[in-house]
């Protein structure tokens, strides 16, 4: 009985290595949007010639869509983060701590994880800072028809707000 007790415990220690699949995939997607967001970036550095050459009004409808791509940028640069903090966390809290992180002396405070609970906190302000960055990218193609449109704009203004202070304060 002792030897299929250990046999089971050895077992169930080596299930640890499942979450390599989704630190491995983590990474796979993180590496992805980097690529993707970077030829998004180069594609809208290529478009700003386009700004120069046109009138007033198409310059103002050509910088409020750029304004709203650098957004989108700043999104999917952010949402890469996410999932590269996700993958190192998993894998130091699962498997291993990363030897050359340490070894370095470089190592960033916002890649030591300590606990899931320390993950869940990283990756909740990460999070929230996509969908700021999100508030901001749709409120610039609003269009306001009425008293009412400007009072729920406001109150997102006041919810974002409040999200950002009050998720600054969870860490003091």
């Amino acid at each position: 009985m002792i030897g299929l007790e250990k046999y089971f415990e050895k077992l169930l220690w080596s299930s640890r290595l499942m979450v390599l699949a989704a630190v491995v995939s983590s990474l796979l997607l993180s590496l992805l949007l980097f690529v993707i967001t970077a030829i998004d970036v180069a594609s809208l550095i290529s478009h700003a010639g386009d700004y120069i050459g046109a009138n007033a009004e198409a310059k103002r409808a050509l910088k409020i869509e750029m304004v709203a791509h650098t957004v989108g940028s700043i999104d999917g640069f952010l949402l890469a983060t996410i999932l590269l903090i996700f993958a190192l966390g998993l894998y130091e809290l699962f498997i291993s701590e990363i030897d050359d992180a340490k070894g370095s002396g470089q190592s960033s405070k916002v890649l030591v994880i300590n606990s899931l609970d320390d993950l869940k906190a990283k990756l909740a302000k990460v999070i929230l800072m996509i969908l700021v960055v999100t508030f901001f990218e749709v409120s610039l193609s609003m269009t306001f028809v009425s008293a009412l449109d400007l009072v729920y704009f406001s109150l997102g203004i006041l919810m974002v707000s409040l999200a950002l202070y009050f998720g600054s304060k969870s860490t003091h």
